[in-house]
């Protein structure tokens, strides 16, 4: 018999259910379930909204909750842009737009405390980038075919002048 099979066979005791089960239900019962309270108890029952959200960890006096608030603007500044013609956008500062968006949205997920005030920004923000560049990308794909068209009506319109 291979030396796995050996080993994995003297350590199935420890894996039986049986003795696993009591292991943990002595030292879980302690501990009791994960709980999940819905009520406020103590000082926290006390405090205003306005209280727990100065004292919140992503709270008003932090950069977790001004940074989102004031990256709104980018936001809004990218939707004033739908009103623009499409040659007048630019790639490259749309482009920027949509990697921070998306990049940016992700790491909302990771850091600590989670900021999904910031995801949310984040996240219309690549929206907008991405609109703005399918936007940029049918305008120039539009122009490629003008050129051809435009000589055909040239065409048309000089028959039309000598006739």
């Amino acid at each position: 018999m291979p030396a796995t099979t050996t080993l994995f066979r003297a350590a199935r005791p420890v894996f039986q259910q049986s003795a696993s089960r009591a292991f943990f239900r002595a030292n879980f019962s302690r501990i009791g379930r994960r709980f999940a309270s819905t009520t406020t108890t103590g000082e926290a029952a006390s405090q205003s909204w306005f209280q727990r959200m100065w004292n919140s960890p992503i709270g008003l006096k932090t950069v977790h909750f001004w940074a989102p608030v004031m990256k709104w603007a980018l936001v809004l500044a990218g939707i004033s842009d739908f009103a623009r013609p499409a040659e007048k956008l630019s790639v490259t500062q749309n482009g920027a737009l949509t990697a921070t968006g998306l990049i940016w949205t992700r790491w909302c997920f990771v850091i600590t405390p989670k900021n999904y005030l910031l995801a949310a920004v984040n996240f219309f923000l690549g929206c907008v980038g991405i609109t703005q560049l399918t936007r940029i990308a049918l305008y120039r794909a539009s122009q490629k075919n003008l050129p051809a068209a435009a000589e055909e009506e040239a065409v048309k319109v000089k028959e039309a002048v000598k006739s």
